[in-house]
């Protein structure tokens, strides 16, 4: 008899919002200022994990830890010689500015589950391991076993990932819920290049602070600064200067305070996932740009000028000259995340890079280079954290496989597809991302207010349970 799975999804509905719920009332934002031995990147992912497992032992199955930094759930014969794995994450990002709702207290607002987290990726790391669960209510054979394995720092350095899969052996093929519908079997390479230097001033104007954005992989929504003026006079008429700039640039907001010969300057933009910089605006990048032709001097001038013009505005990395594109993956696209200024201190900028085939961090770090001005000493330097692009081909049986099963559900028609966003899917080499946000919905990852359709989460169990019951015995 043919499963049903879409009817046998919808017996779970109610039980996946429960634990989900509970997952996501955790704040599992990485926090190395916390962390201990015991939980290597602070409290809150340790928490989010060990609540997976106590989830995973409830409900009956075998279950494993790597030392508190991966954890998974297993269904079939432990002696099997292939497997399937479904990886997800547990970390999420800090939650940013501009929320209207509490970011760790789920709530269910007009069908969508709103909290940090929804989308990216607790909400689909649950429906993959409720679909999980349904196999093993419906006692289906498996010629492969399955493991929905949970990682909790896929968000910054993906640690623990490597080791425990080169400790455990590669599965034959698997899969990511953590990006969109139908498929993501190609991702870009990511590179991050950090720009160091010393925090010196010269001029009439005096770069005290500088402050944008909290991670490479985030488009800073706000950003802030501290500029001391060499009267009050300059003062005043540096915020006058910022009501003409916005009267010519609509695509932000800010605010000036004067106090003395102090200015403090906010600058509001729009915060976005970093894999996509240019459906945002960089709130930091504006604030250099509106700073950048004042009197200031020595490395706080170089610094203005290369955020607030050499790599302002131009996601795709032109002025530098780091642009490249590919057939196959498309244009390469550069994201400023942090940036750091401080008077008589060190400081730097993380540029975050999506890349294709046809170019490398070698390449990208020399054109950053290109952007400094004369007297802007500094420094690059590569993160320790990269990846090579990654490509599984159309035509293998594991794409074609959740194609298939994608088509059956929707009706859509569906195809291949390369990003820029790193999933835990390059893990394996017949490793893909697949879900969990459908065609249509908004993509709120990393954002404010981010959200996922509840009827999604169910619908999306529905098609994880196939897909894996059928690469499992394919």
């Amino acid at each position: 008899m043919m499963t049903n799975w879409r009817l046998e999804s919808l017996k779970y509905e109610d039980a996946l919002l429960t634990d989900l719920k509970e997952m996501l009332a955790i704040s599992s934002v990485r926090d190395d200022a916390a962390a201990t031995e015991d939980a290597p990147l602070g409290p809150g992912p340790k928490e989010a994990l060990l609540k997976f497992e106590e989830f995973a032992q409830r409900d009956g199955f075998k279950v494993g830890d790597y030392k508190n930094l991966v954890a998974y759930a297993e269904l079939g014969d432990p002696d099997a010689e292939e497997s399937l794995v479904v990886v997800g994450h547990l970390d999420v990002m800090p939650a940013g500015d501009g929320w209207t709702k509490d970011p760790f207290t789920p709530v269910i607002e007009d069908g969508r589950l709103y909290a940090r987290g929804s989308s990216d990726d607790k909400g689909p790391s649950f429906t993959a391991y409720y679909a999980l669960k349904l196999l093993k209510a419906l006692n289906l054979p498996l010629k492969r076993k399955i493991r929905v394995v949970m990682g909790i720092d896929e968000e910054s350095d993906w640690t623990g990932m490597d080791e425990f899969f080169a400790a455990e052996g590669q599965p034959t093929m698997g899969f990511s819920p953590d990006a969109e519908f139908p498929i993501i079997n190609g991702e870009k390479g990511n590179v991050s290049i950090e720009v160091k230097f010393d925090g010196t001033n010269d001029g009439s104007y005096k770069l005290v602070s500088f402050e944008a954005g909290s991670r490479p992989n985030m488009v800073p929504g706000t950003a802030k600064a501290v500029v001391e003026t060499a009267d009050t006079a300059l003062a005043t008429q540096l915020a006058e200067r910022l009501t003409a700039y916005l009267a010519n640039e609509s695509r932000v907001k800010a605010d000036a305070e004067v106090e003395d010969n102090r200015v403090a300057l906010t600058f509001y933009g729009k915060q976005v996932h970093g894999a996509m910089p240019e459906t945002g605006e960089n709130a930091g990048t504006y604030l250099a740009n509106f700073l950048k032709d004042f009197d200031f001097g020595a490395n706080a001038k170089g610094y203005l000028n290369f955020l607030g013009d050499a790599v302002h505005d131009d996601t795709t990395a032109v002025k530098i000259g780091a642009v490249k594109h590919d057939d196959l993956m498309g244009d390469l696209s550069m994201n400023v995340g942090i940036q750091r200024f401080a008077a008589d201190e060190e400081g730097y900028v993380n540029l975050n890079f999506r890349y294709p085939k046809n170019t490398n961090p070698a390449e990208i770090e020399a054109a950053v280079k290109t952007g400094f001005a004369d007297d802007f000493a500094a420094t690059t330097s590569q993160a320790a954290h990269n990846m090579a692009p990654h490509y599984v081909p159309g035509d293998d049986p594991l794409v074609a496989t959740l194609l298939k099963v994608y088509r059956e559900h929707t009706g859509l028609p569906a195809g291949e597809q390369v990003i820029g966003g790193g999933t835990f899917g390059r893990l394996f080499e017949r490793g893909v991302a697949f879900g969990a946000m459908f065609e249509g919905v908004p993509d709120t990852m990393h954002q404010a207010d981010e959200f996922y359709p509840v009827a999604d989460l169910t619908r999306a169990m529905a098609i994880f349970a196939q897909a894996m019951y059928e690469l499992a015995n394919d």
